[in-house]
């Protein structure tokens, strides 16, 4: 074989996500588009912004000269200062353009961040149900992944996170709103896990405090997102424009450290490194110029609550078990049987693409993603009912 056993055996274990997304295609040629309600991906169906537009047609017709060259690898300094002003203007801390780097999306981000923090052996623990990449992205740097469970309504277990730290221990990654579940950590949570990592600094081991903050702004009934920036030192946010502004497609977002880290230049300098040396080089130029002055508006998070609310009455009606999200746009329903890859290929004879919960370390679930059209939602209900009446019989 010419490939490396590593990735070999990485695309045996590789997303679910997409192992549906695809096996959705080749029933939507059998069937027709219109025929199948799919749930798999997260792609917002939602176009960009008005404001996006605009500012894009007069960035893509600027005569400024310069626009699409190579810049510092941690991206355009203006970009970076707008950027930092909403991080301070927030925070109250003293954020700078040098506690940003622009990146390829979140997933670029994480990539970085990792490479620049661990050496081989280091573990980053991962709190399950979780997004499957985390596990190649810490495995692509030499570390570990050590999956944590959470509670029943997908919080954060501190006593089960406090077993898992080990000496090896480097990081931990908090995805919050989450993917798959919805959920929003609370701010006493998120504190108790700091007093847990401040507890382990003071005998002598530093462990980053890694938050996937891809969802940040899409949050519903007033929900707020804690800032994790004064509630723990150590602290780093990896940022997407992909879902707030509706550009999955055009890899756009940023990573912030905060001014509180200690010892924080070579950090800095070891992520606009690895972001240079894994290829990325820097974030794409265009889209960079765009979102530096994007960063107060979002899509329109109301149509997504109205989905989250059609598509949750809907399972409830059916008499599934399911914790109700506060932000993302996924829900994660329990299975109505153990085995939720059968489930998930029970939804399938009724033309319902969903994911299984073992995509996300967490079987006996699966994921719908709602980033849908309306009826796509509303004309799965007949089937949903359906499945809930077939398998409360059982």
């Amino acid at each position: 074989m010419g490939i490396s056993k590593a990735i070999s055996k990485s695309m045996k274990d590789s997303s679910w996500i997409r192992a549906m997304f695809e096996e959705g295609e080749k029933m939507k040629k059998v069937h027709g588009p219109e025929n199948i309600l799919d749930f798999t991906l997260g792609n917002p169906d939602v176009e960009p912004p008005e404001q996006l537009k605009q500012e894009l047609v007069r960035l893509v017709t600027s005569d400024t000269p310069g626009m699409h060259r190579y810049m510092t690898n941690s991206g355009y300094e203006d970009v970076r200062a707008q950027i930092a002003g909403v991080h301070a203007s927030r925070t109250g801390l003293k954020f700078t353009k040098d506690h940003i780097v622009m990146t390829v999306g979140s997933a670029g981000g994480m990539n970085v961040v990792l490479k620049s923090l661990l050496d081989p052996g280091n573990e980053v623990i991962v709190l399950s149900p979780f997004f499957v990449e985390f596990k190649f992205y810490i495995e692509n740097h030499g570390g570990i992944m050590k999956l944590v469970e959470t509670t029943e309504d997908f919080h954060l277990d501190i006593r089960k996170i406090e077993q898992a730290i080990t000496r090896r221990t480097k990081a931990i990654i908090v995805n919050s709103p989450n993917n798959p579940t919805g959920v929003v950590y609370t701010e006493e949570e998120l504190k108790e896990l700091a007093r847990l990592l401040n507890g382990r600094r003071e005998k002598g081991q530093r462990i980053f405090f890694l938050a996937d903050e891809a969802y940040r702004k899409i949050l519903y009934n007033g929900t707020t997102l804690p800032d994790v920036f004064n509630i723990y030192d150590d602290t780093i946010t990896i940022t997407s424009h992909s879902k707030d502004l509706a550009l999955p497609g055009e890899r756009i977002g940023y990573i912030a450290a905060s001014p509180r880290i200690t010892n924080l230049r070579p950090l800095m300098d070891a992520m606009i490194f690895s972001n240079r040396i894994l290829g990325f080089i820097n974030a794409p130029a265009l889209m960079q110029r765009l979102v530096g002055k994007l960063q107060g508006i979002s899509v329109d998070i109301r149509e997504y609550q109205k989905k989250r609310d059609t598509l949750y009455a809907i399972l409830i009606e059916a008499g599934f078990s399911v914790v109700k999200p506060m932000g993302a746009f996924y829900i994660f329903p329990r299975s109505p049987i153990p085995d939720d890859v059968a489930f998930v290929r029970e939804l399938q004879k009724h033309k319902i693409l969903a994911v299984p919960g073992v995509g996300f370390g967490t079987p006996g679930y699966f994921r719908l993603a709602y980033c849908i059209p309306m009826d796509v939602i509303e004309r799965s209900r007949q089937y949903f009912m359906e499945m809930g009446i077939k398998n409360n019989r059982r």
